[in-house]
């Protein structure tokens, strides 16, 4: 019996000593997901508060890197529906940005020459090297890769359906819808007219609200 309260303690002890995440960093971290997941969905109204939420955690810190880390995630979300806006709130901080940071912000915004993809996430650095964007796993960094390779002016045209597959995989309504626009220009411009009304209908349901309740 003492042994196994013994080792009660010590695991107790353990559980006690274990670092805490500062509330600051607990509530960036929910904010800024609740902000990812509702702008690709299409909910402006939320995710601009979420985001608000997110940015105002991480300022309490007073360090720059930490606010700049929030809005490189807003970039992020921003490029992978081909929104790009300059990135202002990043800009405002960039100066006290980490070198990293920098990368990644000049990466999304397509400035890709002389870019050192070695300060890049690792599945941004491949897509820099010239890998395919098609193996980069996650879905998000998978449109974001193909968003920054957009304004690169690097895009293949293969990776159009990438980007509308991860959007469609995932329900994310507002860069789905994007890039389907993306991909019914193109049809239009090679002249397939049967993609195109597939693409237009698919945007037409995609665009839809919730269908009418059934009469009974």
């Amino acid at each position: 019996m003492m042994k196994m309260r013994f080792l009660a303690l010590l695991l107790l002890a353990g559980c006690v000593s274990k670092p805490v995440p500062p509330s600051w960093q607990t509530n960036a971290h929910d904010a800024i997901g609740a902000f990812t997941d509702a702008y690709l969905s299409g909910d402006t109204r939320v995710a601009d508060a979420e985001f608000g939420r997110a940015r105002l955690a991480a300022s309490s810190t007073g360090r720059a890197d930490e606010v700049a880390q929030v809005e490189l995630v807003r970039c992020a979300a921003q490029a992978a529906s081909l929104v790009f806006e300059g990135c202002p709130g990043f800009a405002g901080v960039s100066v006290d940005a980490t070198a990293a940071q920098s990368a990644y912000a000049a990466y999304l915004d397509g400035r890709w020459q002389g870019l050192k993809p070695e300060l890049l996430p690792e599945q941004h650095a491949a897509v820099v090297r010239g890998g395919q964007i098609a193996e980069v796993r996650d879905p998000l960094a998978r449109l974001v890769a193909v968003g920054a390779a957009f304004k690169a002016q690097r895009l293949a045209p293969g990776d159009i359906n990438v980007a509308v597959d991860a959007a469609s995989a995932q329900g994310w309504r507002r860069p789905l819808l994007t890039w389907l626009g993306v991909a019914a220009k193109r049809a239009e411009a090679v002249g397939d007219t049967a993609q195109l009304e597939r693409i237009r209908r698919r945007i037409e349901l995609t665009s839809a609200g919730p269908a009418p309740a059934a009469h009974k």
